[in-house]
């Protein structure tokens, strides 16, 4: 259903809302807000499907706030959010909607932070709750929670909380509250399981999709790397020649998170990073660091980064491709907000060019490649920044005063002004050379990149390199989840990356079956690690990892059994087709022969 306004004020809303609207500026409606509103105010359960960025959290606060019994003094709506960002942010944005609306009390709930003060703040009667699952089922075990007078349901990013194993806990939640309320479930996409709670808990539930305001939005610039090198010194050459006002950089791992951090302070840019382990004072300092400019560059993970909302980025980094195509739209909808323009940039390695394929799909647009910076841009740049520092010290006043100090640096005898102030200019760069003389990155030549086309056409499967598994032995495991449990190879490989705090490129075959699945490992992982995986759930359920066998020497069997086979198969072919040449001449077909068979 679709119900398109000019305004705000034709849709409805109190004149409280209205207000709050115009002061901040907001006038015109998005497609979610004007499909939305008026589905809420008049009390029907509404299905959302839309991207981050599409003003969603408006589309359901405001009605919500409209409908809200202020003389109440008992949780009214509750709304639940995958991350405590999120969770922060959609309070927020209640508390600022309802600003001119007397008795509203709103209280996001999440880990991390002290029950003492939460448990003060539910004495208080808050009409609006936000939280995540996991705190607000805590909270209802203990009876601090009371929902009884609760009339309005919110899942919000659910296909997120489906993704991060939640939803087993978002049942259980809804299976608690009065049976007469009112839902609304948004999600950017919408998975069975998602589709089956729609089903099990809503009534006569009124869908809205909007489709991706990606492909149609010409203020984000997308692009794409194909990577080689190393990618911390090509990162560092994307930020030198890019202006941008504040940029995100999105990595797989809490361990990159630092890693890359390290890196970029070491060549003087102001970053820092935001991960699952810092504590909720720490990320919220390291936010508000972002918001009003006292930092510039932030490295995050996907979940530590979720409900992340700074107008004031410009530049959306890609570090790690994402597993699925739904997690790079939610990225890059952190750039180009509030009508400014943004860029995106992906780092894509060759053996990744089918999940580059698959987000330019998902978001119906090619994705141009773009090339590392080279070092004639890169030197102008730098010459250019250079230039501009020293314009700003031609106009300080106290310039005079070390004007006299160049008679006592130098004689006219001894060295002309321009020498020295070559000397000067060159003491002045710093480390960050002005005169690159030789680039280090060189480019991968025309017959690895035909090769590494091959593999990636024949390669369709997580596979282990050819290098890889002839270099280091590897272990067979089994997992006790499968097809059966809705895991798929992404869920497997990010779990394992992080839990293990090894690599991506480090996991070999993945094969999923009906209640298991059988992965291969590097034999050099430790007791430790072996223990922590052990502990791993995926979506919510235990791996119980074991240790089958070791399949080097099977593999290499394997692999020699099959080239003997050929040989011999050629070999016969070939005596049988060139049975009348003379010795001399069938002694070069049979080189040609076997040379094209690569044998």
């Amino acid at each position: 259903m679709t119900h398109i306004e000019s305004t705000f004020s034709f849709l409805g809303l109190n004149p409280f809302l209205i207000k709050s609207l115009n002061e901040m500026g907001y006038v015109k409606p998005s497609p979610i807000q004007s499909s939305c509103i008026p589905l809420l105010l008049a009390g029907k359960d509404v299905l959302g499907m839309a991207q981050t960025g599409s003003g969603k959290t408006a589309a359901f606060s405001l009605p919500l706030l409209h409908n809200i019994n202020v003389d109440l003094k008992f949780p009214q709506i509750l709304v639940l959010a995958p991350t405590r960002e999120l969770a922060v942010q959609v309070a927020e944005a209640f508390s600022v909607f309802s600003k001119y609306m007397k008795g509203i009390n709103v209280l996001p709930l999440y880990g991390g932070q002290r029950y003492e003060l939460q448990l003060r703040a539910l004495r208080q009667g808050p009409q609006i709750v936000v939280g995540t699952p996991g705190r607000l089922l805590d909270h209802l075990k203990r009876g601090t929670l009371n929902l009884s007078n609760l009339h309005s349901l919110v899942l919000d990013e659910a296909d997120e909380m489906l993704r991060m194993g939640f939803i087993e806990d978002v049942e259980t939640i809804m299976s608690k509250i009065p049976k007469e309320h009112q839902t609304a479930l948004f999600s950017a996409t919408m998975p069975e399981a998602i589709r089956r709670i729609s089903k099990r808990f809503m009534k006569q539930a009124q869908e809205v999709k909007i489709q991706s305001n990606i492909t149609t939005r010409p203020d984000i610039k997308q692009s794409y790397w194909m990577v080689y090198g190393k990618k911390t010194d090509a990162l560092i050459r994307f930020l030198e020649v890019e202006d941008f006002s504040a940029t995100i950089i999105f990595v797989k791992t809490k361990n990159a998170t630092l890693e890359v951090s390290e890196a970029l302070e070491r060549n003087g840019y102001n970053s820092a990073a935001l991960n699952g382990d810092m504590n909720q004072a720490l990320r919220e300092q390291t936010l508000e660091r972002l918001k009003n400019g006292r930092l510039d560059i932030l490295i995050a993970t996907d979940v530590a980064a979720r409900g992340l909302d700074v107008d004031r980025i410009s530049f959306v980094i890609n570090y790690d491709i994402p597993m699925d195509s739904e997690s790079y739209v939610h990225r890059i909808g952190r750039t180009g907000r509030a009508g400014r323009a943004g860029r995106a940039l992906l780092f894509v390695e060759y053996r990744e060019r089918r999940l580059l394929r698959n987000i330019e799909r998902t978001i119906n647009q090619s994705i141009p490649e773009v090339q590392l910076p080279n070092i004639e841009l890169l030197c102008q740049k730098r010459l250019e920044q250079f230039s501009k520092r020293v314009q700003q010290q031609l106009e300080s006043r106290d310039l005079n005063e070390y004007i006299d100090l160049l008679d006592k640096l130098y004689s006219p005898n001894d060295v002309d002004v321009k020498t020295l102030a070559a000397a000067l200019l060159k003491m002045a760069q710093g480390e960050r050379s002005l005169i690159i003389k030789k680039d280090l990155f060189k480019r991968p030549s025309k017959d690895f990149r035909l090769k590494n086309d091959r593999r990636y056409e024949e390669n369709r499967s997580y596979r282990l390199r050819r290098d890889y598994r002839n270099a280091k032995d590897i272990d067979l495991y089994r997992l006790e989840v499968g097809r059966n449990d809705g895991v798929e190879v992404r869920h497997i490989v990010g779990a394992i990356a992080n839990e293990a705090n090894i690599s991506s490129r480090d996991i070999g075959n993945i094969k999923l079956f009906s209640s298991y699945t059988l992965i291969e490992l590097p034999k050099s992982l430790s007791q430790d690690l072996f223990k922590s995986l052990i502990r791993t759930k995926i979506l919510n359920k235990s791996i119980n990892i074991k240790l089958l066998r070791n399949v080097k020497s099977y593999d290499n069997r394997k692999n020699n059994r099959t080239v003997l086979s050929k040989e011999k198969n050629y070999k016969r072919r070939f005596s049988e087709i060139n049975s009348n040449q003379s010795n001399n001449v069938k002694n070069e077909l049979k080189k040609s022969f076997f040379r094209r068979k690569n044998i």
